[in-house]
């Protein structure tokens, strides 16, 4: 049974992609930061219905208390299955965003990415397999206005995602980014009403959670192996 790490997995996305890999057979470790209550009620989901799941809490933007937390998990053994999720929005237009609103966007996805993988990689490297997967969105590939932070963010792990994949090749280890566009959550519905939907999506539709889970799990599966460096849109032909 593998092991896989899925940061951010109390949310909408990222319950998705825990459900389907614990349904696919590995032993998942739901993060979360400060909403462990909720990531513990999806462990207990997955456990009862016949999965293997831990709740795990660490800020992902403090070096220290990951790598802490990590080597903690690591003391029984590689964390070979890696989904970088972890995000936030704070969105302003660039004229009116302060320093703050700039750096939390950027330590939670970019640094996050960091604190996170870098300390997996070379148990991961001497188990001689791998896979790792980092959710970006279609802001990093057609910008928005009053996402300037966000979208500087996702596109960073764009070009993370295909140097790390380079360095990792031999290794039978693959690095991709997935970038969902407009996917269902209690977020979104606010956000996007269905006019809106209408005019930005061709296919008329907002995304599914499962569907984003799907193609996660694809590319962490066996027939995704010669499959690396590669950012995926999930954005119903958005672009």
């Amino acid at each position: 049974m593998k092991r896989a790490l899925v940061t951010g997995g109390s949310g909408s996305i990222g319950t998705a992609i825990c459900r389907q890999l614990a349904n696919d057979g590995h032993h998942v470790f739901v993060h979360a930061n400060g909403n462990l209550e909720q990531a513990q009620l999806l462990t207990a989901a997955i456990i009862t219905a016949g999965g293997s799941a831990q709740a795990v809490a660490f800020d992902v933007t403090d070096p220290v208390q990951t790598s802490a937390a990590l080597q903690d998990l690591l003391i029984d053994g590689p964390i070979q299955v890696v989904v970088n999720n972890a995000g936030i929005h704070d969105d302003a237009i660039m004229p009116a965003m302060d320093i703050g609103q700039w750096s939390r966007v950027i330590d939670v996805s970019l640094h996050g990415f960091f604190n996170v993988t870098q300390p997996l990689l070379l148990p991961m490297i001497r188990s001689r397999w791998g896979r790792i997967v980092n959710i970006s969105s279609v802001t990093a590939l057609l910008g928005n206005r009053g996402q300037t932070n966000y979208a500087a963010a996702k596109a960073g792990l764009h070009g993370a995602t295909k140097s790390l994949a380079l360095e990792l090749a031999s290794r039978r280890i693959t690095v991709n980014a997935v970038a969902p566009g407009i996917i269902e959550s209690p977020m979104t519905a606010g956000k996007f009403p269905e006019d809106l939907i209408d005019k930005l999506v061709p296919m008329k539709r907002s995304g599914k959670p499962e569907e984003v889970a799907d193609l996660v799990a694809f590319l962490i599966s066996e027939r995704a192996a010669y499959i690396s460096g590669q950012v995926i849109s999930v954005n119903g032909a958005m672009i």
